[in-house]
């Protein structure tokens, strides 16, 4: 079905790829250059509008204030906020405001069209809550992994792949991203799709059963062998063997398993003569292998015989674009599992706050927040009260009366908007933006970023040589990006090119004259 989306963004080049976007998606696009006309728009179409993609920085009036325009008049159409910097604060003020989602420039179509399937979806609940309950560990399919940042995309573009074939697979990753999620996805999307799936945690596994418990042992085998036992090859025979934790595995089983690997058949403790199985063997891991290997933890040859697809899964905190779409889908699913008579909404301060939050546990934490949350709600939506374990773990952020919370700074007021690179360094991995070295910026001398407010006479300066000068320090600063310059002196594209050519000031050396 066709739905109707509102750019509002001050780049008439970004409006245009992004009108590009939303058509080949089916959807129509309705274009405004600021706030206010993105609000004059709502005004004349409101009806029709069915998301909203907004820029943070833009003269006039910003993304903030046009996110604080609609939360007035109660206009509840999902807003996808496009940010620039990806700074965290600059995001958790966009989700408080009530953004939906938020993607980092330049976005791509794949994650655009994620963003947008995920806000339509909100769009078109009809406000039942599900009372189904799935069993979580089957039938899992790729639909079921919920996404939408590039990194995880990408896992799951490869994950598809190597479904397709019988290939060795290795999934890397911290405990709680989901690696086993990933392995039932490929045996679901697999020609081995109806056999068995088995599962085994090499970490949890004493290491005197390690053996017995993977390849099966004969009755009377050793000390206590009262019955003969299959072994965990044997069950996924013709399936898939998920080995959990595999970095763990003693060195004396690594030789049998690499055996299996290789010759496809395996030793039973016991038995006179091998057995042939048919197992697609996933393995997941939480160490770095190879250097397992070169520490003698791991056997070499049996590295490089599993290792031959490995997919790395990114930890939640290095992909914060999936965390409000988990939160909804863990809402969901257990407003439903717990049957509440009304749909479980969250606020947009609890939102900012886990999505602020670096989730160590990562997805597996984030479930038994919510789970828990859900289970203790006393209203029909989820609020900063609900999370207070989370609250109080992170740096720099105060819980606030209203159920709220804020960036805690030095001062008696903050800003409405703070720069990325004013935070606290408690999130590096959205690091600060990077910018050349600028050693001198002119050839008097004056610190980098000093702009001289009168002359050598002691009169102050006309507007526009400061004008001019900044400009011109602006374009060295962010190194000739048009885009970031326009955005960050609050002006747009085309009026910066229109001061350059009054200015006569040339783009690629700004502090030489233009021909």
């Amino acid at each position: 079905m066709t739905s109707h989306v509102l750019v509002i963004d001050d780049d008439p080049i970004q409006r245009r790829l992004l009108t590009n976007m939303i058509e080949r998606l089916g959807h129509v696009a309705h274009l405004a250059d600021n706030g206010r006309s993105g609000l004059e728009i709502l005004d004349r179409k409101g009806g029709l509008i069915n998301v909203i993609l907004l820029d943070l920085m833009m003269p006039e009036m910003n993304g903030h204030g046009f996110l604080e325009a609609i939360a007035e008049r109660g206009t509840d159409i999902p807003v996808i906020v496009q940010t620039g910097q990806g700074g965290i604060e600059t995001v958790v003020l966009a989700m408080q405001a009530g953004a939906f989602d938020f993607v980092v420039k330049p976005v791509s179509p794949e994650r655009l069209s994620v963003a947008i399937a995920n806000a339509l979806k909100m769009e078109h609940r009809d406000g039942r809550a599900r009372t189904t309950k799935r069993p979580r560990s089957s039938g899992i399919g790729f639909d079921d992994i919920v996404s939408a940042s590039p990194a995880m995309i990408r896992v799951l573009d490869l994950a598809r792949r190597a479904a397709q074939s019988n290939i060795p697979i290795v999934l890397e990753g911290e405990s709680g991203v989901g690696k086993e999620m990933v392995a039932r996805a490929i045996q679901s999307t697999s020609e081995r799709s109806h056999k068995p799936f088995v599962t085994v945690n090499c970490g949890a596994i004493p290491h005197n059963l390690v053996e017995s418990i993977l390849f099966g042992h004969e009755k009377g085998a050793f000390t206590g062998a009262t019955e003969k036992h299959a072994g965990k090859f044997a069950d996924a025979d013709t399936g898939t063997l998920f080995l959990d934790e595999i970095g763990d595995l003693p060195l004396e089983v690594q030789v049998k398993l690499l055996r299996a690997v290789q010759q496809g058949e395996i030793e039973t403790i016991g038995a006179r003569h091998p057995q042939k199985v048919n197992v697609r063997l996933i393995s997941a891991t939480n160490k770095d292998l190879i250097n397992e290997v070169k520490e003698g933890r791991f056997r070499e040859d049996l590295y490089y015989r599993l290792n031959v697809f490995p997919i790395a899964i990114p930890a939640l905190r290095k992909r914060k674009e999936d965390i409000p779409v988990l939160v909804r889908a863990f809402v969901e699913r257990f407003a439903g599992e717990q049957r509440l008579s009304t749909p479980l909404n969250v606020s947009s301060g609890a939102m900012a706050l886990l999505t602020a939050f670096d989730w160590p546990g990562n997805i597996r934490q984030l479930e038994n927040a919510i789970f828990r949350a859900v289970v203790l709600a006393d209203g029909p939506e989820l609020t900063v009260k609900d999370f207070p374990q989370i609250a109080t773990q992170i740096p720099g952020y105060v819980v606030s009366g209203g159920a709220g919370f804020s960036w805690e700074e030095a001062g008696p007021s903050r800003t409405s908007v703070v720069e990325t690179d004013q935070l606290p360094p408690v999130y590096p991995q959205f690091g600060k933006p990077k910018r050349a070295e600028v050693r001198t910026v002119h050839a008097e001398p004056q610190s980098e970023a000093a702009i001289a407010s009168v002359d050598e006479g002691g009169d102050v300066r006309k507007l526009a040589d400061v004008e001019e000068e900044l400009i011109r320090f602006a374009l060295k600063f962010y190194r000739g990006q048009m885009s970031q310059v326009a955005r960050k002196l609050g002006i747009g594209r085309s009026t910066l090119y229109r001061k350059l050519k009054d200015y006569g000031i040339d783009p690629d050396n700004p502090f030489r004259d233009a021909a």
